[in-house]
């Protein structure tokens, strides 16, 4: 039972966290954190379908970010990423992994997946409004441009995916609070 209630009491700090008011002005946030809360929130979509692996850096500087958009891009990407792993899971775990890293200018977070990968024919259309590849009624297409908005349009970073790795993995740069011009 205390078991229980610890695991109630986490996911309502991580709903707190997660749901923060939308601000529209950027707040100092800490992305491990983030992504932290994010899975928690998450946990639901991931876990029957993927082993979580994390690979956060400790010494990873704070963002200047809009709390609530950045929350929805982290879920939309885990929730892409559990929803790939479980098309070719055939009844076994794949698995996500979750890196974070920096240089003197960016944040890098980078999401992987061991899911059937995507298409090169469309590789230059996921983050399109409207493209989806889900059957009519399972997807609306948006996910992936709403994370694009989000880290490009919002943020002053880039999105993409790195089309080097043996996994699908998506790629977020954010400048860091104290990055310079």
């Amino acid at each position: 039972a205390l078991e229980g209630a610890n695991r109630v009491a986490g996911i309502v700090r991580a709903m707190k966290d997660f749901a923060h008011p939308a601000d529209s002005d950027k707040t100092t946030v800490d992305i491990n954190h983030a992504i932290k809360t994010t899975l928690e929130v998450s946990r639901g979509e991931w876990k029957h379908a993927a082993e979580m692996v994390l690979e956060l850096d400790d010494t990873v500087p704070t963002i200047d970010a809009l709390r609530g958009p950045l929350n929805q891009t982290l879920l939309i990407l885990i929730v892409n990423a559990a929803q790939a792993v479980a098309e070719t899971a055939n009844g076994h775990k794949g698995q996500i992994r979750i890196a974070t890293s920096h240089n003197p200018q960016q944040v890098e977070i980078r999401i992987s997946d061991s899911g059937p990968g995507i298409p090169a024919e469309i590789m230059d259309r996921i983050f399109d409004p409207f493209f989806t590849t889900k059957e009519v009624g399972e997807g609306s297409g948006q996910g992936l441009a709403i994370a694009r908005t989000c880290i490009v349009e919002q943020h002053g970073g880039e999105i993409f995916v790195d089309a080097a790795a043996q996994e699908t993995t998506f790629v977020l740069r954010i400048p860091h609070a104290g990055a310079t011009s």
